[in-house]
């Protein structure tokens, strides 16, 4: 599995039943396909919808009904269209559950800086600001390096989105709890070490017990392992 899909792959293992959810541009946008079974997620867009559904067949697309990013989008049975005012009424108002967000860097409180890059054209910040001080919980999906340098730093080069640390960091690597405002290491990817993660992150992480106790585990177990080396 490509890194982007595992990424969006984990963070939809935080979807519960019947939660209103965001998606930014990017990465973000393909939690959707990996909702789990059994249960219902309303997708929420900026521009004004609940109940976006999959990105419509080729020749199928509506001019008036795209996401927030400009990208044709269905509408699923139900679906609400509303003006943009209350669109944000409603991130603004703390109804969103969760919203799942694209970052350029996270520093070592858990900030998130995701929508300026210096130099380059900005169009505006939309909607992130709004998305990380109202939702209820934040989790951002990003790979865990741009051009070999690490994007969870001590100190972001860029301009913060918000003041709030986000809950959730997911990468490709590894998962990220912000606790406290420290940065926990809570999940490997599979085939991930610990080591791995760490000299691919700028900032000092804190082990999580449970993955601290399982990396304990494994190394007690490959040293109690009989030898499989010939004896002479």
């Amino acid at each position: 599995m490509d890194p982007q899909s595992t990424i969006a792959r984990r963070i939809a293992d935080e979807l519960r039943d019947g939660m209103l959810v965001n998606l930014g541009i990017g990465i973000p946008t393909l939690v959707a396909n990996f909702v789990p079974a059994g249960i219902r997620v309303f997708f929420q867009s900026e521009n004004g919808l609940i109940g976006t559904g999959p990105v419509p067949e080729p020749g199928m697309a509506l001019p008036w009904l795209t996401d927030a990013g400009g990208r044709p989008v269905t509408a699923l049975p139900g679906a609400s269209t509303f003006d943009s005012a209350t669109s944000f009424g409603l991130i603004r108002g703390g109804h969103l559950d969760l919203t799942v967000l694209g970052g350029l860097q996270v520093d070592r409180h858990g900030r998130l800086s995701n929508w300026m890059v210096p130099g380059k054209m900005v169009p505006g910040m939309g909607g992130a600001m709004d998305l990380v001080a109202g939702a209820r919980r934040v989790v951002v999906a990003m790979q865990h390096t741009a051009k070999g340098r690490p994007k969870i730093v001590r100190e972001s080069s860029l301009p913060l989105t918000s003041e709030r640390a986000v809950d959730l960091i997911v990468t490709e690597l590894a998962v990220i709890a912000v606790r406290d405002g420290r940065l926990t290491l809570i999940e490997t990817m599979e085939g991930v070490t610990v080591n791995e993660v760490l000299n691919m992150t700028e900032v000092e992480l804190i082990i999580a017990p449970e993955l601290a106790s399982a990396g304990a585990e494994a190394v007690r177990r490959s040293l109690s392992a009989p030898s499989t080396g010939g004896a002479l």
